[in-house]
């Protein structure tokens, strides 16, 4: 984030009108905001965490910086970089606590100038909600910008090859136990394909290895905290109980030392079960499978079956069904895969957010983003200023 929102910062201020009549020099001045910006950032990506206060910092911002109590340490590591590095105090201060009793304080400040967020979308909500409470005392209006939850698919034609599939589902749903906005949670698969994958599949995600993450071969560490774990296990349950879902692999929790699910695979006969639509920001995977000739009829379907509109990805070898596909799912998701996971998305590559209950799609590490942290001011200079007020037409 930092060496590419550098270039993007440098192409921002380079931008100045392409036209200048006789006599005329116009200019853009790409001032910041007037007022702070309440950076916001969550537990789970160190990198994201440092880009959320110094991405508005960079356009000439003071910030404060509010970091996930479960992500303190990194972000403390993160501060101590960024002062060794030469960062002037008081442009980045950060204010580590509850977040209720913080964002009370900031949200009601008149001098607040922006939110950079990325969290839970009831969060998020709760915050927007608070602005639009405390308006009518603003400076001027805060810019808000956020990256919320995702419900993030995968939908197998039946011309996918099943290797394909597996190794898409294995990595997108289970990488960093599934807490990723990104993560795949919900899975579409066409029968014909599911026949030729499904033993190879679920065996590989029974064989996943979870422990210590400090030992690297192990795929999968524990869930970030109690929490998470209390919901995931009460989604497992309801798996456990329902008719309509049938858990095909892991299903087993252990909260002895941390906080440890196993990944999770579930087959559901009902596309439209809570399943599909609820986040549950864990390694829980639910799949549907559909009969061949419906892959038409399962992609309408998916496409609004949940709020969010984050990350998704069609695997197919079919280009056409490919083309119909990326038009089909056009607002369904900000960041799209062909034949790949839906996650791991590049800074400079494949810029990230979305739309929806996902967020405002203010692409993070992209200008897009930089350019909301900015106010810009229109100057036009004149050096041959009009001494006469009529207009050569007058006569």
């Amino acid at each position: 984030f930092w060496r590419f929102n550098v270039h993007y910062g440098r192409e921002i201020l380079a931008d100045q009108p392409i036209a200048n009549s006789p006599g005329i020099w116009n200019r853009t001045d790409h001032r910041p905001l007037e007022g702070f910006v309440y950076a916001i950032t969550p537990f789970n990506f160190t990198a994201i965490a440092g880009n959320l206060p110094t991405a508005p910092a960079l356009m000439g911002n003071t910030v404060i910086w509010k970091p996930s109590p479960t992500q303190q340490l990194a972000a403390s590591l993160t501060m101590e970089l960024l002062e060794e590095a030469g960062l002037p105090p008081g442009v980045i201060n950060m204010l580590p606590g509850d977040g209720l009793e913080v964002s009370q304080v900031a949200l009601a400040s008149p001098d607040l100038a922006g939110i950079h967020f990325t969290g839970s979308t009831p969060t998020f909500q709760h915050l927007w909600r608070e602005v639009g409470t405390n308006i009518e005392g603003y400076r001027s209006y805060p810019r808000i910008v956020g990256e919320t939850g995702g419900k993030d698919f995968v939908v197998a034609h039946p011309s996918a090859d099943p290797d394909v599939v597996r190794t898409a589902l294995v990595r997108g749903a289970f990488e960093f136990q599934g807490q990723k906005c990104s993560a795949a949670s919900r899975a579409y698969v066409a029968r014909s394909v599911w026949k030729k994958m499904k033993d190879d599949f679920l065996g590989e995600v029974e064989a996943l290895a979870v422990g210590d993450v400090t030992d690297f071969s192990n795929f999968m560490g524990a869930v970030i905290d109690e929490r998470a774990f209390a919901k995931h296990k009460a989604a497992i349950t309801r798996a456990k109980r329902h008719k309509n879902l049938q858990v095909l692999a892991g299903g087993t929790l252990d909260d002895s030392v941390g906080w440890f699910v196993r990944p999770t695979v579930v087959e559901s006969t009902d596309p439209t079960d809570q399943m599909f639509s609820t986040e549950y920001f864990g390694p829980i995977l639910v799949v549907h499978v559909y009969e061949d000739g419906d892959y038409e009829k399962v992609v309408h379907q998916l496409e609004s079956v949940a709020p969010y509109a984050l990350t998704g990805a069609v695997i197919a070898q079919d280009r056409r069904v490919i083309a119909w596909t990326q038009e089909a799912l056009r607002f369904a998701a900000g960041n799209f895969y062909v034949n790949d996971k839906p996650t791991g998305a590049v800074v400079g590559q494949q810029p990230f957010g979305g739309g929806r209950a996902s967020g405002t799609n203010d692409k993070a590490g992209a200008a897009v983003n930089l350019l909301r942290w900015t106010s810009p001011r229109s100057i036009k200079e004149t050096f041959v200023p009009p001494k006469d007020y009529r207009y050569p037409y007058m006569g």
